[in-house]
């Protein structure tokens, strides 16, 4: 960071602490302790807290400061909600799409998922992985692009998705069957099992985060 000179670099760094939970949901940004730590000038700090703010990974308090997001249960359940669409509909378009080359890429990260199904953050990187090699697959222009709009929310809650060894090894099993019906060019059943996987997924994380949450 100390040569960062633009907002970008800066956003970049902070967005990274904000979605790997290293800022805490609910902690008080103060800039001037911010801009100490990233060893930046005030001005790309406040150009990045904009585009921060923007993504809605920090909010604004009625005194003008700024707090990362909190977590919420009303969150988790309708960015899983607009999730589980978008995914059907990207896996469907996949399902039509595939050819044997894609196929073969498709089961090879499966593979991968399955060797790490017992490392939790390898394990989840392995299965996103996945789902990003299904909407290339897919190449659907718009419903890769509103998935885009709301990745950042939902980085914060992927981690919540996947904790146990029991869950890993379902969500193993739902990646088995969406490749599957995606390789046979199956797309009613594509969309079906993409969408039982995010709800599942949701169900997760929900069930992590406990009741205290609004």
């Amino acid at each position: 960071m100390r040569r960062a000179s633009g907002g970008q670099l800066v956003y970049e760094e902070l967005r990274r602490r904000i979605l790997g939970l290293e800022l805490e949901p609910g902690t008080r940004l103060f800039e001037p302790q911010l801009a100490a730590d990233l060893q930046v000038s005030r001005t790309p700090l406040r150009e990045a807290l904009r585009l921060l703010l923007a993504e809605d990974l920090l909010d604004q308090l009625p005194t003008g400061g700024m707090v990362v997001r909190p977590l919420s249960r009303r969150d988790v359940d309708e960015l899983y909600g607009v999730r589980g669409g978008l995914e059907g509909v990207i896996a469907a378009r996949a399902a039509e799409r595939c050819d044997e080359r894609a196929a073969v890429r498709l089961r090879a990260l499966l593979d991968r998922n399955e060797r790490l199904v017992g490392l939790a953050d390898d394990a989840m990187g392995a299965g996103h992985d996945l789902h990003v090699l299904i909407g290339e697959v897919a190449d659907h222009a718009w419903a890769t692009r509103l998935l885009d709009q709301i990745d950042g929310q939902l980085a914060r809650y992927r981690r919540f998705t996947n904790q146990t060894q029991e869950r890993r090894e379902a969500a193993l099993v739902e990646h088995t069957g969406l490749v599957e019906a995606v390789t046979a060019g199956d797309p009613s059943t594509a969309r079906e099992r993409a969408e039982e996987h995010v709800a599942h997924a949701r169900g997760a994380a929900l069930a992590a985060l406990g009741t205290d949450l609004p």
